[in-house]
């Protein structure tokens, strides 16, 4: 047997290679990584991200585990000698803030990955595209369908919209039973931003986050609950998750009853909805949201139930609806 020792020619590889991050990059990156790779620091990281006041003090971080306090000021300062962090003593204590520039990487890792990371595997590749070929014929049909409900739109429009609600779903969403009802809901959904009417309807509030699987969700259920239909809510996602976190969806139940909980899904953020919103609340993707003209905008730092432990769940839910409470009574009054 003859081993072929021939080297590939040097041209032929020399493209596979150009668009690798440079040395300096990759060595930045990767010291960055390195001072993360620790569960603590991860923890005190997102502490500090979501704090409502923009800060965290040492003496809060310190209880996130039980250890000493000389350990709490080690994990810290690694994560501000690695560029993360900025601090400032007041009196007996320091606090710390994400430093200028670094909240959308850390809002990256916090928002995208970490969710992505620990999240079941996707469903086999054969058994999807199966699945995708079965859809396309029943996708068409909804679309004439809704075209011959809808007469006062046009009915090329309609069809339009319906197949683009389908390719914004299945890009991220398990292929199921449910898609074309899912696609149903998000193409009607469409269509009432495409044609409503800001002064002769209530004001909507739309939630955006990265998957649209937790907090998001979350909020806009507290906001349909406490605002008895005076303000009408909804949700989206710069790229969402394939569903709603467990833990979220418990809270659905709790808040909207099961049948409504059981309907919640993922859905991707569009121009559309944003220009039908009064009020857009990003939270951790503010630099995705395109700007429209007399929207109004905020962004608020809270934290991952899909990262969170119950009691953390528990402490998201009701710092949310403190906010919803108050956002309420700005729109309201």
């Amino acid at each position: 047997m003859t081993l072929d020792t021939t080297l590939p020619d040097a041209d032929a590889c020399a493209s596979s290679v150009t668009n690798a991050i440079s040395q300096d990059v990759a060595a930045t990156v990767a010291s960055a990584l390195k001072a993360l790779a620790e569960p603590l620091r991860l923890r005190m990281l997102s502490a500090i991200a979501t704090d409502p006041r923009g800060e965290s003090c040492v003496c809060d971080l310190a209880e996130l585990a039980d250890v000493s306090q000389p350990t709490v000021s080690h994990h810290l300062k690694v994560l501000k000698d690695a560029g993360m962090l900025r601090s400032e003593r007041r009196g007996t204590w320091v606090w710390y803030r994400i430093a200028p520039g670094k909240q959308r990487a850390v809002a990256a890792l916090l928002d995208a990955f970490a969710p992505a990371a620990v999240a079941d595997e996707p469903q086999d590749a054969d058994a999807r595209a199966a699945a995708l070929r079965d859809m396309d014929g029943r996708v068409a049909r909804l679309g004439e369908e809704l075209a011959d409900e809808l007469t006062g739109l046009n009915r090329a429009l309609v069809i339009a919209i319906v197949r683009e609600s389908y390719a914004g779903l299945v890009r991220s969403a398990n292929v199921t039973q449910h898609m074309i009802p899912l696609t149903e809901r998000f193409a009607r959904q469409r269509l009432a931003d495409l044609s409503r009417d800001r002064e002769h309807s209530v004001p909507q509030v739309l939630f955006v986050c990265v998957q649209n699987a937790g907090r998001s969700q979350l909020a806009a259920a507290l906001v349909n609950q406490l605002a008895e239909g005076k303000v009408v809510a909804r949700s989206a996602g710069s790229t969402p998750a394939p569903d709603v976190h467990p833990r979220v969806r418990s809270l659905l139940v709790e808040l909207e009853g099961e049948s409504l909980a059981e309907n919640a899904f993922p859905k991707p953020l569009t121009d559309d909805a944003v220009r039908a919103a009064d009020v857009v609340i990003t939270m951790g993707c503010g630099d995705v949201c395109p700007i429209i003209p007399g929207v109004r905008y905020e962004d608020w730092a809270v934290g991952d139930p899909a990262l969170a432990s119950p009691e953390g769940v528990r402490a998201i839910r009701d710092d949310l609806e403190g906010r919803v409470r108050h956002l309420l009574s700005t729109i309201t009054d």
